[in-house]
């Protein structure tokens, strides 16, 4: 097994002091010109801003439309400056982006003015690494659990199971940097779940005989001794929020695809009590712990099993006396575990350390969830939600933070410059709502332009972070490539996906452009209703989100101008398909949440009880937000060209429908029906051959 990382660029003795901000173009340049790039005038300015933001010591909001190249433009004046920077982003496309393509290029053009060439590294949870212990010595017994039979997998497993947790065992010994992410193809997570950890069921590096080998230590390690931490929003959440340092300390912070940060914040704030998990706890707990706080855990576990196979689902603002008394069943046994785990100890038990770590880990979490959810906190937003993940039949308790504002703004920005940045930021023509979402209240925002008579600012630990924002354009001219339409023809959508008229007009668009059609659909229900009733009416392949992993179905929509991809969320925001694969980019209905989701009405009456406008606040900024990324499908590179159709007549009758067209890249707008269908024809008629997704090796 090779477990030596590639080595680390090492800095140059004698390392300069940072670069003078004047040089900034002349190093922008360069980099472009390594990465094979065209300099932008938004690129420019862009970088020319990350570069006083970092000297004054201010933070920075960039809307930065696609193609501008902002990764260059923030990792420039980065370099340039000094000091040590952590790059957070949302998906691992970008993180591979910077980390194999981006940052090596850029450091090797930057080298002879910066006379060193600063080590950058990528940093991800523990979990995300296979952990040796487990591929040497085994998964701890969670008997009862029926995850796969180590026999039956060493003797040749009949499970897919099985097959690739083999398969993991035998890729650990080959893998040099044993990150989930560079198993291709990968395994699900129950398969993982065999050979991985979480921090706290880490054995440690001390007392794990694996620790000199680990990956997730070499991960940290390497990060430790990087000028430039790649990572993602979860990692910046827990470091921000959680009070646990997990990332090594830095000056700078930037965040990529900054409209995703809320949701991650929420997501890393979010805890969960389930059946599953309680039963999990008591298996793990019964091999160490004494017999009396095992049993009291059992009871507690069947007690709120018997309670929750019931509940109905919704917001629930204050525990019912049952159920609290039930979570507080649960959090007393844990307690108990938690205690007798600590007590006993059998050094007979070979794998003691690993059974102890795991079953101390399940307690205290389910600890933590009980008495938050007793807590009852005004922050917070409780809700009951049932799936059938684990196969239970029984709901689940969930808390979120009714905010992460607070949060993001005392773990966010202190003792550092921090800079936002997306192709979405400004809402409405606006950076204020945004900006309030992730901490930065409109009190600490500065004028767009610097000037030489800016405001005092504000003094003292309630000072508001001082922002500035700006929005350095796009290098696509999107009235001359794209039309935005909007069948205000149509009837308002109700809330059943059964629409007869707009299935009628999607059937005409995709027509019209000859396939090459991305659907953006409200919700799953509506994207299947859509595909089957459209295979039965055109002759059009249709693929639909789930049917396939969503890297095949891509490359499959990219590789044929005919093909049509409907699907929901992940689509709204994650396919980058440029050419004539795709010039037709169709929205069922404004994204709106749905009334019954708990935490976006719980948000919705928070900023009402507030005197705001609780609708505009939450609801139609949400939406807003989905409908400006659905809408950057369409034109990704210089020459593409097309139609976003939004077949929901609100976006042209309701008052708030110029909030969100505002929101939107600048489309040509019309609600002709004739002329879409005469511009989509002549698009599909003078459309260049198709470019395939290469698939990633």
């Amino acid at each position: 097994m090779t477990n030596d990382s590639a080595p680390l660029p090492q800095p140059d003795d004698d390392a300069p002091a940072p670069v003078p901000r004047t040089r900034i173009p002349e190093l922008l340049h360069a980099a472009v010109t390594a990465v094979g790039g065209v300099e932008r005038p938004g690129q420019v300015t862009m970088a020319a801003a990350v570069a006083d933001a970092v000297d004054e010591g201010e933070h920075l909001l960039v809307q930065a439309g696609t193609g501008t190249g902002k990764s260059l433009a923030y990792l420039v004046p980065a370099l340039a400056h000094g000091d040590r920077v952590v790059v957070a982003t949302a998906t691992l496309a970008l993180q591979r982006q910077l980390v194999e393509r981006d940052l090596p290029r850029t450091v090797e053009a930057l080298h002879p003015v910066l006379r060193r060439r600063p080590a950058y590294a990528m940093l991800k949870g523990r979990s995300n690494y296979v952990c040796l212990h487990r591929v040497h010595e085994g998964t701890p017994a969670d008997e009862g659990e029926g995850l796969f039979d180590a026999a039956e997998v060493l003797g040749g497993p009949g499970s897919k199971l099985g097959q690739d947790v083999l398969r993991l065992r035998a890729w650990a010994e080959e893998t040099e940097t044993g990150d989930r992410d560079d198993l291709s193809p990968g395994v699900s997570d129950k398969a993982w779940a065999q050979l991985a950890v979480t921090s706290k069921e880490c054995l440690g590096a001390t007392k794990c005989p694996y620790g000199q080998e680990c990956f997730a230590e070499a991960a940290r390690e390497r990060a430790k001794l990087a000028d430039v931490v790649v990572t993602n929003h979860a990692m910046l959440a827990i470091d921000a929020i959680e009070g646990a340092p997990v990332l090594p300390e830095h000056g700078l912070l930037i965040v990529d695809e900054a409209h995703e940060l809320v949701n991650r914040v929420t997501g890393a704030a979010t805890a969960e009590l389930t059946v599953h998990a309680v039963n999990r706890a008591v298996r793990r707990a019964a091999k160490l712990a004494n017999e009396k706080a095992v049993d009291a855990l059992q009871a507690a576990a069947e007690n709120y099993h018997g309670l929750m196979e019931t509940a109905q689902p919704g917001r629930v603002e204050e525990l019912p006396e049952y159920l609290a008394y039930a979570v507080a069943g649960i959090r007393d046994a844990c307690r108990q575990v938690i205690t007798s785990l600590g007590e006993t100890r059998d050094k007979s038990l070979s794998d003691e350390d690993a059974v102890r770590k795991q079953a101390m880990a399940s307690a205290e979490s389910l600890h933590e969830t009980a008495e938050r959810l007793l807590l009852g906190s005004e922050y917070d937003v409780v809700w009951i939600e049932r799936n059938d993940r684990f196969g239970m039949g029984a709901a689940s308790l969930r808390v979120a933070p009714l905010s992460v504002s607070g949060l993001l703004r005392e773990g966010l920005y202190k003792d550092r410059s921090v800079v936002l940045t997306s192709a979405t930021l400004k809402l409405g023509g606006d950076f204020t709502g945004v900006a309030a979402s992730v901490g930065l209240p409109a009190e600490g925002r500065l004028p767009d332009e610097r000037s030489s008579a800016e405001p005092e600012p504000a003094e003292g630990e309630d000072a508001p972070p001082l922002w500035r924002g700006i929005d350095v354009g796009s290098p696509f001219s999107y009235p001359k490539q794209g039309i935005l339409y909007v069948a205000k023809h149509l009837p308002p959508p109700g809330r059943e996906p059964d629409r007869p008229e707009m299935l009628d007009e999607l059937a005409e668009l995709i027509g019209a452009a000859g396939g090459r059609t991305l659907g953006l659909f409200s919700s799953m229900r509506a994207a299947q209703a859509a595909a089957e009733a459209l295979r039965e009416r055109l002759d059009n392949p249709i693929l639909l989100q789930g049917e396939e992993t969503l890297g095949e179905l891509i490359r499959a929509f990219a590789s044929d101008a005919a093909t049509c991809l409907f699907g929901t969320l992940s689509l709204w925001q994650g396919v980058d398909v440029p050419g004539a694969a795709c010039q037709l980019v169709v929205m069922d209905r404004i994204p709106f949440p749905r009334p019954d989701d708990p935490l976006m009405s719980a948000r919705q009456k928070a900023v009402e009880e507030g005197g705001g406008n609780g609708f505009m606040a939450v609801a139609a900024t949400h939406a807003a937000l989905l409908m400006a990324q659905g809408a950057g499908r369409l034109v990704r590179a210089a020459d593409d060209r097309g139609i976003v159709a939004v077949l929901d007549p609100r976006l042209a009758t309701a008052r708030y429908g110029g909030f969100f067209r505002s929101s939107m890249p600048d489309f040509w707008y019309t609600t002709d029906r004739n002329q879409v269908r005469r511009s989509l024809a002549a698009i599909d008629a003078s459309a260049p051959p198709v470019v395939p997704v290469a698939k990633r090796s």
